[in-house]
C-alpha cells in the first residue's frame, strides 16, 4: 500500500467547529426560508403572482438546461462505471464495506421507495395513457416507458454522482460531509472554506428544503384524498391539508428532538414490509399478473428505443406544443430529483463506505431503477389493465384519488386504503426527519449528529414552506401545480452546481488514479 493510502486509513481528526453552528450557512438559510414563508402567508396573491412569473421565466429560458444537464449526468455515471476509476474505494484502499450487500440493497430501496412512488405509481402511467406525451399516441408501452424515463436512470444517476462526490470527500479524503468540501479538487481548499463554499452549502440546504417540502405537500394532498375516499371525512380544503402537515410535522419534529434513531429505523422497516405486502396483495388479487409481466419487457424495449427522443425533448419539440407537458412532467421531475440530490446523495454516501466507485455507481443506478420499474409495472400495470377491460379508475383526471380508486377494485378495499395512508404517513415522517438531520448537519460544519434544535429548526422551515407552497395553490386543483412550480424555481440554481460537481469528481478521480498508478482506460 502506498504512503498516500496509509495516510487515508488514519482516523480523521474532527474539524474545528464541528459541533458549533455555522452562522454563515444557517443565517442566510433562515432569512430566505422565513422571507418565503412570511411573503406567502401575508401577501399570498403577490407571492403566487411572482412565483408564476419566475416559473415561466425558468421554463422558457433554462428548461433546456435541465434536459441537457440531467442526461449529461446519466452519461457520466455510465462512463464512471466502466472507467479505470472503478476500483477506487470510498475509503482506504483496504477498507471493507460497512454493510453487507443485502443490507445495502435494502437501504437503497428505502431511499428510493417513498411518497413519490405512492403518489405516482398509479397516476403517472394512467395519465400518460389518457394524455400521451407530445407527438405520441395513446399506447400502454408509451405510457409505461415515459414513466420509466422519469423514475429510473436519470434520478438515480443524479443521486449517484452527488453521493459519490460526498463519499469520496468524507471517506477517501477525510473531509467533512458538505457539498463545498466535494468541490475542493475544483476550487481549492481555501475557496471551499470561503464565501464561495458557503454559497454552495446554502444552495444545497435550500434545494433540500424545497424538494422535501414538495414531497410533504404531495403526501398531504394524497392523504386528504384517502380520507375522502374512505369516507372518514367529506370534502376538506386547504385547512385539512395544512392540518395533515401540522399533525405529521409535529410527529417528525418530536422524533428529531428525541434523537432516537432506532424509532425511525423501526418505522422504515415497517414501511418496507407494508410496501412489499401491498404490492404482493395487488399482484395476487388484481387478476392482472400476466398483463403486468408482459408490461416489463415491452416497457424496457420502448424505453431503450425512445430514450434519445425523450432525453432531448424540449419546449421547441412538436412545434412548441411540448412546453406545457414538460413543465408538468419531465422538467418538474428533474428539478425534484436535483433538489433531493444533496439529501439522498449524503444518505447513499454514508451507507456505501468501503465500496468501490464501480460497485457504488452500478448498484445505486441499477438496483433502485429495477425496483421502481417493478413497482410501476404492478400499480400502473393494474390501472392500465382496468382500462383494458373497461373499468377505468382515471376519474376526472385528478391525480390524488387515483391510487384509492384502484385499491377500491380489490378485496378488503377499506383496510387496504388505510394501509396505503399509513404508508404515506410514515414515509412523510421518516423522509422529513432524515432530511432535517442532513440539513442540520450541513448547518454545523458537516456534523453527522447535529444539535437537536438545529435539526428541529430545519424541519420547521421545511413544513412551513410546504404549507406556503400549498396555500399558493389554494390547496385544491392548483395545489400540485403550485408544488411543481416552486420546486422548479428552487432547484434551478443547483443545476449549475451539479454540472460543476461532475467536473470536480472527475478531477479528484484523475488525481487519485495517477497517485495509485492506475493506467489510462
Amino acid at each position: 500500500m502506498s504512503s498516500t493510502s496509509e495516510k487515508k486509513s488514519e482516523p480523521a481528526p474532527a474539524p474545528e467547529g464541528r459541533n458549533r453552528i455555522d452562522l454563515t450557512v444557517i443565517i442566510p438559510t433562515a432569512v430566505i426560508a422565513v422571507a418565503v414563508v412570511l411573503w406567502g402567508a401575508i401577501y399570498t396573491a403577490s407571492f403566487e403572482s411572482a412565483a408564476g412569473t419566475a416559473f415561466s421565466f425558468v421554463v422558457d429560458t433554462v428548461g433546456w438546461l435541465f434536459i441537457l444537464a440531467t442526461t449529461a449526468v446519466v452519461a457520466y455515471a455510465i462512463y464512471l462505471a466502466f472507467s479505470r476509476y472503478g476500483s477506487i474505494r470510498l475509503g482506504a484502499d483496504d477498507e471493507k464495506p460497512e454493510y453487507s450487500t443485502r443490507s445495502w440493497v435494502a437501504m437503497m430501496f428505502a431511499a428510493g421507495m417513498g411518497i413519490g412512488l405512492m403518489f405516482y405509481g398509479v397516476s403517472e402511467p394512467l395519465t400518460h395513457f389518457h394524455t400521451p406525451p407530445p407527438g405520441k399516441e395513446a399506447q400502454y408501452d408509451v405510457a409505461m416507458a415515459s414513466t420509466a424515463f422519469h423514475w429510473t436512470l436519470h434520478p438515480w444517476s443524479l443521486y449517484a454522482i452527488v453521493g459519490l462526490a460526498l463519499g469520496l470527500a468524507a471517506y477517501r479524503f477525510k473531509r467533512s460531509h458538505l457539498i463545498s468540501q466535494a468541490f475542493v479538487p475544483l476550487i481549492g481548499e481555501q475557496r471551499a472554506k470561503s464565501w464561495m463554499g458557503k454559497v454552495l452549502d446554502v444552495a444545497a440546504v435550500l434545494a433540500t428544503i424545497f424538494g422535501t417540502a414538495a414531497s410533504l405537500g404531495i403526501g398531504a394532498v394524497q392523504i386528504r384524498a384517502g380520507l375522502n375516499e374512505t369516507g372518514a371525512i367529506d370534502g376538506g380544503g386547504i385547512a385539512l391539508v395544512v392540518g395533515v402537515i401540522v399533525v405529521l410535522g409535529t410527529v417528525f419534529l418530536i422524533s428529531a428532538a428525541s434523537g432516537v434513531s432506532k424509532g425511525i429505523q423501526l418505522l422504515s422497516n415497517i414501511n418496507l414490509i407494508l410496501a412489499g405486502l401491498l404490492a404482493l396483495f395487488v399482484v395476487i388479487f388484481s387478476g392482472a399478473v400476466l398483463f403486468m409481466l408482459d408490461l416489463i419487457p415491452t416497457t424496457v424495449g420502448t424505453y431503450i428505443s425512445d430514450f434519445f427522443a425523450m432525453a432531448t425533448r424540449t419546449a421547441a419539440s412538436e412545434n412548441g406544443e411540448a412546453a406545457e407537458w414538460l413543465s408538468t412532467w419531465t422538467v418538474f421531475y428533474w428539478a425534484w430529483w436535483i433538489s433531493w440530490s444533496p439529501f439522498v446523495g449524503m444518505f447513499l454516501a454514508r451507507i456505501s463506505r468501503g465500496r468501490t466507485v464501480r460497485q457504488f455507481v452500478v448498484g445505486i443506478v441499477l438496483v433502485p431503477s429495477t425496483l421502481s420499474l417493478v413497482w410501476f409495472s404492478i400499480f400502473g400495470g393494474f390501472a392500465l389493465y382496468l382500462e383494458d377491460i373497461g373499468r377505468s379508475v382515471f376519474g376526472d383526471g385528478t391525480l390524488e384519488p387515483q391510487l384509492f380508486n384502484l385499491l377500491r377494485e380489490l378485496p378488503l378495499a377499506p383496510v387496504v386504503m388505510v394501509i396505503a395512508m399509513a404508508l404515506i404517513s410514515i414515509f412523510f415522517i421518516t423522509s422529513a426527519d432524515s432530511a432535517s438531520i442532513v440539513m442540520g448537519g450541513m448547518a454545523q460544519y458537516g456534523a453527522e449528529n447535529p444539535t437537536r434544535w438545529v435539526t428541529m429548526l430545519m424541519g420547521t422551515f421545511t413544513a412551513a414552506v410546504a404549507i406556503i407552497m400549498l396555500v399558493a395553490g389554494d390547496g385544491g386543483d392548483n395545489a400540485l401545480e403550485s408544488l411543481q412550480n416552486m420546486t422548479i424555481i428552487a432547484a434551478s440554481p443547483f443545476v449549475l452546481v451539479l454540472l460543476a460537481l461532475c467536473v470536480s469528481v472527475q478531477k479528484s478521480l484523475k488525481q487519485e488514479a495517477a497517485a495509485m498508478g492506475l493506467g489510462r482506460s
